[in-house]
């Protein structure tokens, strides 16, 4: 291993794109800790509602939304307008157009997904600002009143704005002049960076003795599950990651002058998890979103003394509990499965595939070209996705059954045995695979090859 990153960072220019890939995550972290200006040393308090909420986004958002910072949304607005685009990709005539135009049409694409990302930042940081329940410093209040100055909360939404438009140029250019998808990293050291959060978590509330089902200790036996599940999980996401359905096809024989062209067996690779990790993230958002909602009505109702009110929402609430409800559970994973079949039928077009093996002069044995293909394609698709969706759905619920059996904090479980875990493992399988790609071109052995 040593030898083989010895001859990664030989080659000159792979050198240089890890070495400023490195840097500009190294500025992403420099900025993850200035706080905006405006704020006292104590930061900011919310609610145990608000808390956990900002927990769980915090993991797809590259920051941390507890704080507030120049980068407090992250590159969460900026993931929001791609999603928002793709999916206008697939129902809007002008959009579906754009994408078939080539590069013309995708600079035109990024062009308006920027031009969106400011207004999802205005509006997420005003809001942000209003309900994070900030300590402001004195000094920047309103003459006589406890809230923040209108002339600070532009300033405040212009630098939280400009924080997060500065983090999607950073994903730019690590796609331009570095190496790996630039977002994907951002994401996964903001994921990593918790890893010694959730290490200092373990070990204090480690304990001698085997746990009892007590919320603040975590025994031997615990660190043993935590263990396997890290193992485990890993092993996991690296083998439905490399996992495909290859689909034999046949290329037409051309008759060039004299010679045959064409002819030979090869092979369709369709990957078994599609969707990737998407199907996890708008599951989840969508699952916090009524509870968070339902906690705050509670809060409201029982303000006011409508007790009776407040006890429906309060039940609403509780069957929403992501550490112990086994409703949120069974939600959790039928969305998952929704949201698989759901982006697939987004990514892949069997219609489309068709027409291009068609056009390329290929076909599948037994299958006429054209709708008999696509229906083919679809079959498959739709049989694998099963086992992709089955996947993320086990991947998903691990840290909930740990959290709510053993008693282990989610900032903890979420990270050793969860979505965290499967973002930060693909990421790192793709930027590898990346590397490699660079090393073979130069008749070198990839990082994942024996010697």
């Amino acid at each position: 291993m040593f030898e083989k990153l010895r001859v990664v960072f030989s080659i000159p220019e792979l050198r240089q794109k890890i070495l400023l890939t490195l840097a500009l995550l190294a500025i992403y972290r420099i900025g993850y800790h200035i706080r905006l200006p405006i704020l006292e040393v104590s930061g900011i308090s919310m609610g145990g509602e608000m808390e956990t909420f900002m927990e769980r986004v915090a993991l797809f958002s590259a920051t941390d939304l507890r704080t507030l910072t120049i980068f407090g949304l992250g590159i969460a607005p900026y993931i929001s307008a791609s999603i928002i685009f793709q999916l206008l990709g697939t129902v809007w005539a002008p959009i579906e157009q754009l994408r078939k135009e080539g590069p013309a049409g995708r600079k035109k694409i990024n062009e308006y997904t920027r031009y969106l990302t400011v207004i999802i930042c205005i509006l997420q940081s005003w809001t942000y600002l209003y309900y994070s329940g900030a300590k402001i410093s004195d000094t920047f209040l309103a003459d006589g009143g406890t809230g923040l100055s209108f002339g600070w909360q532009i300033t405040s939404v212009a630098v939280m704005t400009a924080g997060s438009m500065f983090l999607m140029w950073l994903g730019e250019q690590i796609d331009e002049y570095g190496i790996g998808n630039g977002v994907s990293l951002l994401i996964m050291a903001g994921i990593l960076a918790q890893m010694p959060k959730a290490l200092w978590d373990i070990r204090q509330n480690m304990s001698s003795g085997l746990s009892g089902g007590s919320n603040s200790s975590i025994g031997p036996d615990v660190l043993l599950v935590l263990a396997f599940l890290f193992v485990g999980v890993v092993f996991a996401v690296v083998f439905i990651t490399m996992a495909q359905r290859r689909i034999q096809m046949q290329s037409a024989k051309h008759v060039r002058g004299r010679r045959v062209m064409g002819g030979s067996k090869q092979f369709l690779p369709l990957k078994i998890n599609q969707a990737g990790v998407m199907p996890i993230i708008f599951a989840g958002s969508l699952l916090m979103i009524p509870a968070l909602f339902f906690g705050l009505i509670a809060g409201w109702f029982s303000a006011a003394g409508w007790n009776g009110v407040a006890t429906v929402f309060v039940a609403l609430r509780s069957m929403l509990d992501s550490g112990s409800s086994f409703t949120y559970n069974v939600l959790y994973v039928a969305l998952i499965f929704f949201f698989c079949f759901f982006w697939t039928s987004i990514m892949f077009n069997p219609k489309e595939m068709s027409q291009n093996l068609q056009d390329s002069g290929a076909f599948i044995p037994g299958y006429r070209p054209g709708k008999r293909t696509a229906d083919y394609l679809e079959k498959v698709m739709v049989r694998i996705t099963y086992v992709g969706a089955a996947f993320l759905a086990a991947v998903a619920i691990i840290p909930t059954v740990i959290n709510s059996q053993f008693g282990v904090s989610y900032s903890v479980s979420a990270f050793y045995g969860g979505t965290g875990l499967l973002i930060a493992v693909s990421v790192a399988f793709d930027l590898i695979q990346k590397i490699d790609s660079h090393l073979l071109m130069r008749n070198y052995k990839g990082l994942l090859e024996e010697q």
